[in-house]
């Protein structure tokens, strides 16, 4: 799967059945080495509020990808 056509998609929390946002508005962080991609940050506050909070969500916590949404499971704090 191409990046291009994970943008766009809305990322839901499959335990709280949560809507997260939009992978366009997220940040990936990446393996510098392999190019492979190691977790999502989605922010949490509106730009507006000016909150730096973020969830930061390892890809192996995807459950699974589809045409619309991408759904995972979010580590409880």
């Amino acid at each position: 799967m191409r990046l291009s056509e994970l943008s766009g998609k809305e990322i839901v929390d499959f335990k709280k059945a949560e809507r997260l946002g939009v992978l366009g508005q997220t940040d990936l962080e990446f393996n510098e080495r392999t190019g492979q991609i190691n977790a999502l940050v989605i922010p949490t506050g509106k730009w507006m509020r000016k909150q730096n909070s973020e969830i930061r969500v390892p890809w192996h916590h995807i459950r699974t990808i589809g045409s619309d949404m991408i759904i995972l499971e979010v580590a409880e704090d």
